[in-house]
């Protein structure tokens, strides 16, 4: 698509759109990075949010834009996006946001946005237009990442038990107060790291179609990558109460050396996934860790029935937002 075939007002409408996505995925996501913290005390909730707030936005300096090139070149083919089709994509994740935050349901932003790539695209042009290599990895990584962070966070509680085994309960819980800051900290700079870039990645592939960026560019706008950071920083500054009291407290019972092992594993998840350029919801991932940390101490720790309900979202989650992308992008010709 070349820039003569996409008004500059569309343009400009879509990136405001695509950043106010972003916000909505740090208010929506918020709770997966302060949820362990907050139910075990270590900080209160003004105090928790700021600091993942800060860790969001310092990310922009750790991370290479792996997971932005994905989004934005990886999922679909250039040549097939348009204005409708980023519309349809947006709407859609956004939809599925908004329906899951006002249940209170840990529903994944990131596979909602993919989900929504997907049904816009396909809506245009059929599913011979996505990348299957793309798509299949994002796909396997819906089950991938919260197993890994279950083995994770299961391992680090283990490791944990083994190390302090000669330790009174009231010194560990010492320690750990204090340790679960450092690991806090890490999953919000994963936080950050991972789901800026996805936005960061629709903007991109939008700035491709319009002709503002070329397909061969090995970096969006810097300004894109400002945002989109500073973006999701301020969402998870208003953050996602609704949604801690499930993360925190409902799937199993934290202290803090628990909190700290659920975030080192789901934040070594979130490393390893921003590496390798995979967008993973760090829902899963947090959520996957909370229940092996649970899972070790013993398994009626965990409220498999809390547990469950969750993964059914996960299961909807990109079919749901397709489908509402896909009504998206016909709705869109009507309208520009």
């Amino acid at each position: 698509m070349g820039a003569m075939h996409i008004d500059l007002w569309v343009v400009v409408m879509l990136v405001g759109l695509a950043i106010a996505f972003d916000f909505m995925n740090g208010f929506h996501d918020a709770a997966n990075s302060i949820a362990t913290v907050v139910s075990t005390g270590v900080l209160k909730p003004q105090t928790a949010v700021a600091f993942a707030a800060f860790f969001n936005v310092v990310a922009i300096g750790v991370f290479h834009l792996h997971v932005a090139a994905t989004v934005g070149k990886g999922i679909a083919h250039p040549g097939v996006i348009d204005e409708h089709v980023v519309f349809g994509a947006l709407i859609g994740a956004i939809t599925w946001n908004l329906v899951t935050w006002w249940y209170g349901i840990p529903s994944s932003s990131s596979h909602a946005l993919i989900g929504g790539i997907v049904g816009a695209v396909i809506a245009k042009a059929g599913p011979g237009e996505l990348v299957v290599t793309g798509v299949a990895k994002t796909v396997a990584f819906i089950f991938v990442s919260p197993l890994l962070g279950f083995l994770l966070g299961g391992l680090m509680m283990v490791l944990v038990a083994w190390i302090c085994r000669h330790r009174t309960p009231l010194r560990v819980d010492r320690w750990f107060r204090r340790l679960q800051l450092v690991s806090a900290g890490l999953y919000s700079l994963g936080h950050g790291g991972n789901d800026a870039q996805k936005t960061i990645g629709i903007i991109w592939m939008l700035l491709i179609a319009a002709g503002y960026a070329q397909v061969g560019d090995d970096l969006p706008p810097a300004w894109v990558i400002w945002a989109c950071y500073l973006a999701i920083g301020a969402g998870t500054l208003f953050g996602g109460w609704r949604i801690v009291k499930t993360m925190g407290q409902r799937i199993t019972k934290l202290k803090p050396v628990g909190g700290f092992c659920a975030e080192t594993g789901g934040a070594m998840t979130l490393f390893l996934a921003t590496t390798l350029g995979v967008p993973v919801s760090t829902t899963h991932t947090i959520t996957g860790a909370i229940v092996g940390v649970g899972a070790i101490r013993k398994a009626s720790a965990v409220r498999w029935g809390v547990a469950g309900n969750i993964v059914w979202a996960w299961i909807f989650t990109i079919p749901a937002s397709a489908l509402v992308a896909a009504l998206s992008y016909w709705l869109s010709l009507l309208l520009f």
